[in-house]
């Protein structure tokens, strides 16, 4: 490189560094000043979203209709007197609440326990006020075995409640707090449900009051995969507006704010909600409610057979044409069904006219129609149509499951104002206390502690003969004289034990419903 070149060179060097100090000054003083223009962005005009905020008005409003009818409902419930310790996944085994089934136990919200005896359980669960003098709606399974029931009304105002009625076969229940104009909420049509309709849920989840979550109606007439009692109707809707533990018993309702439902399990693995939720529908939360309200009890039909589902593999064994109607499985002897003519492999297509479209809704209409109601079945048998006149029965398992509870022992069961629960007297029954053939009565399955019953020294595995001195050779007829006694008035139970029968007086409670 000559030397004028390398002259050049330094000199452009020695230029060179104050020069693009110089550029960078300019440029950015030059980006600072025009950054001090930029102006933030603008919301979005009104007209551009007014789909949105509609449908935004349109669920505050729902919201703000329903939240003061919505309850919180605290339960405290006597466990069974046993050592409780940690099993897998962190179970409680030992609990009383260990044998709901899974969608129930990881549904029904925050259950704590004191390890040592005699078990306290502690539950929250959710309620819907359906009148203004304080009946409130809420699930069986959150109510069962309570001690003490506190309800928190949306005023934050906590008021004692107590049990009115149960209905164990559609895991519903009444409670009532002493109040007067209190909201409530209106009664929708769960029959015009349809897949795709707006839904939200109320409740507590998790013990958080007063919640409200939005989704959709995802399917109609879901059975129950958690029934215990293949004779327990399903027809549930299923949602997925979210639904966690503790929204048990909490208000499904539809885009007027109407009651469509009330919410009752999920399905997940892992205890939370993972989009499947299930509600009774409120066809059958209201005829189980006012029933409850009205009498004490629900009175359930019968028919005494085992159905199926018509489905398109099955339909051509029975000569159908559609896949539509519910398949008799099992007659049970001397029942209603087996009087009225139905036999094994009879189809049930109608019901007074209407159509029954599967299994479950025969179970539902049958659930719901009142026991000595003469209907018309239509059948198909062996591919011909005719029509049977049957009678319905009422229905009643080996202890009452639709009755008025006010409490369960311990071991479940009926408790009430005698403080015992009771069963029929069955063969395996029978033997296990070794009771004689000619005895005649109800063997008691659980006493509560230091209730009327325990007082009189009537203990579980006594067979209680007569109620005021009538027989009492059922658990439904044992009820039934039961509420038949006069309020207040002591009753007179002829009792079975160890070999000996004597007549025991009882003092009810008189806070306590009877039973």
């Amino acid at each position: 490189m000559t030397q004028s070149t390398n002259q050049l060179v330094a000199t452009a060097k020695r230029m060179a560094f104050p020069g693009a100090l110089a550029a960078a000054f300019a440029l950015g003083s030059a980006f600072f000043a025009g950054h001090g223009n930029v102006r933030a962005a603008s919301a979005i005009d009104d007209n551009s979203v007014e789909a949105l905020t509609s449908l935004d008005r349109a669920m505050e409003a729902v919201a703000s209709r329903v939240t003061p009818a919505v309850v919180n409902v605290a339960v405290t419930a006597r466990g069974k007197d046993v050592d409780v310790v940690e099993g897998q996944n962190g179970q409680m085994q030992g609990s009383p609440f260990q044998g709901l089934p899974p969608g129930l136990r990881q549904f029904f919200g925050p259950m704590q326990q004191n390890p040592l005896q005699p078990q306290i359980e502690h539950g929250v669960g959710s309620g819907i006020i359906i009148s203004p003098d304080g009946y409130i709606v809420t699930n069986n399974h959150v109510v069962d075995g309570a001690t003490n029931i506190k309800v928190t009304l949306n005023d934050r105002r906590i008021l004692n409640a107590k049990v009115v009625g149960v209905d164990k076969l559609n895991d519903l229940a009444v409670i009532k707090v002493s109040a007067s104009n209190l909201p409530s909420i209106a009664w929708g049509d769960s029959t015009k449900l349809q897949p795709g309709q707006t839904v939200l849920a109320f409740g507590s989840p998790f013990g958080i009051q007063f919640s409200v979550t939005r989704g959709i109606v995802s399917a109609v007439n879901r059975q129950n995969p958690f029934a215990d009692d293949p004779r327990k109707p399903g027809d549930f809707i299923q949602t997925d507006a979210a639904i966690n533990p503790g929204n048990s018993g909490g208000a499904l309702v539809n885009a007027h704010g109407e009651l469509v439902g009330i919410n009752t399990f999920i399905i997940t693995n892992s205890g939370q909600f993972a989009g499947a939720g299930f509600a009774i529908p409120s066809q059958i939360v209201r005829a189980s409610t006012e029933q409850l309200i009205a009498h004490g009890k629900v009175e359930h039909g019968y028919l005494g057979i085992g159905i199926n589902d018509v489905t398109p593999e099955n339909a051509h064994f029975f000569n159908l044409q559609n896949a539509s109607g519910a398949i008799v499985s099992q007659v049970t002897p001397d029942s209603p069904a087996s009087k009225g003519g139905l036999k094994t492999g009879d189809v049930i297509t109608e019901l007074n006219g209407r159509t029954i479209v599967n299994d479950g809704a025969l179970q539902v209409a049958i659930s719901e129609t009142a026991p000595g109601t003469k209907i018309a079945l239509g059948v198909i048998r062996d591919g011909k149509p005719l029509t049977l006149n049957v009678t319905v029965g009422e229905f009643h398992g080996n202890s009452e499951v639709a009755g008025n509870d006010g409490g369960e022992s311990p071991e479940g069961g009926k408790t009430g104002k005698l403080g015992l629960a009771v069963s029929d007297l069955t063969a395996d029954a029978r033997s296990e206390i070794n009771a004689p053939e000619q005895l005649h009565g109800v063997v008691v399955q659980s006493v509560r502690p230091a209730s009327p019953a325990d007082d009189a020294g009537i203990q579980p595995g006594d067979v209680i003969l007569e109620v005021n001195r009538k027989p009492a050779e059922s658990a439904s007829q044992f009820a039934s004289e039961v509420h038949q006694s006069p309020e207040g008035k002591d009753l007179l139970l002829l009792v079975w034990s160890k070999g000996g029968a004597s007549f025991r007086t009882l003092h009810p409670d008189a806070d306590e419903p009877k039973g």
